[in-house]
């Protein structure tokens, strides 16, 4: 097997060695503040969590989209649109003609404070990519908080009534993750059954569903670990590898920025200190040119992207 180019430790996983392609998004966690604290978070994000990217970093981040040839931004979080500069950042990458996606729990639509974010996302034409675990209430209260699923609709019917989900520019596509340690279901014939339920009982329309499998680390390792499952569902992990799935990882066309501005290959990657090129360096160093080639930074984690249909930020790798 070749080497990945990082530290035996972080080989000692046998995952294979994955190497960049040229850059197509950049991603931003803009902090891990948010008004949920959900028990799959793999950021272990909160109402309580302080960190917060700067004025100068942001302006790192639209120095970067304007030297680089970048189309996309995804922003994330937290609630990304919970930071005191999600706007401004915002509207600049669009003048840049930059495609923009929030990354959004829809709840935060609800929020005092962010009654019109809705229109502001609309206007600018961003992109949403929604976190609803479930179309069923009791599993989604479970997994996020009493109440989140009724806030939820409520955020959607919001989203329909601008334009989104109907097919046209404003996109709206929806997350689902399992609510334990198992594979997602196929993705084509989920969609089918959200989309079915949620318009008979809602009237709610959406473009997408993406499935999303759980990442052991941070708040879902821990809360595994202490079930008895965590070592289960890494084997799980392991024994369902495909290696059909490693050419559509997200790593090799997606750069991950923390909110402090240090890059890395993924932001499972920035949660757990890998940083890109097996050392920490900041999106002001940063070639977008010279990215193309450089090995991933690789570890046992990897194998939640690539079992079974695969996962990435856009969903299954194989539909």
């Amino acid at each position: 097997m070749a080497t990945s180019g990082f530290p035996a430790t972080e080989r000692a996983c046998g995952f294979p060695a994955v190497h960049r392609t040229e850059l197509q998004v950049l991603q931003v966690n803009l902090g891990y503040r948010c008004n949920q604290a959900c028990r799959h978070c793999h950021v272990a994000a909160g109402p309580n969590r302080t960190e917060s990217m700067d004025w100068e970093t942001v302006q790192t981040v639209l120095d970067f989209l304007r030297r680089s040839r970048i189309q996309t931004l995804d922003l994330t979080g937290g609630a990304p649109e919970m930071h005191p500069h999600f706007r401004y950042l915002v509207s600049a990458a669009r003048t840049l003609g930059v495609h923009v996606i929030d990354r959004c729990n829809l709840t935060i639509l609800e929020e005092p404070g962010h009654q019109d974010l809705a229109d502001f996302l609309a206007r600018h034409r961003v992109e949403i990519v929604a976190s609803l675990p479930c179309y069923l209430e009791d599993n989604v209260d479970r997994q996020r908080g009493r109440g989140v699923f009724r806030k939820s609709i409520a955020a959607l019917r919001k989203l329909n009534h601008l334009g989104y989900g109907r097919g046209g520019e404003l996109r709206l596509n929806l997350v689902f993750n399992p609510q334990g340690p198992v594979l997602p279901p196929p993705q084509a014939e989920l969609e089918q059954a959200y989309k079915a339920h949620l318009r008979s009982r809602f009237g709610i329309v959406f473009d997408r569903l993406y499935t999303l499998t759980n990442v052991p680390i941070q708040r879902f390792a821990h809360a595994l670990e202490r079930e008895g499952r965590l070592q289960a569902y890494r084997d799980l992990l392991r024994e369902n590898f495909d290696a059909a799935n490693l050419e559509g990882l997200m790593c090799r066309t997606t750069l991950s920025v923390d909110w402090r501005g240090y890059v890395y290959d993924c932001d499972f990657n920035q949660m757990l200190g890998l940083p890109q090129g097996g050392r920490r360096r900041h999106l002001n160093d940063i070639d977008p040119a010279a990215l193309t080639g450089r090995a991933v930074a690789v570890a046992g984690h990897c194998y939640a992207c690539t079992a079974g249909q695969g996962s990435s930020c856009q969903g299954a790798l194989k539909t």
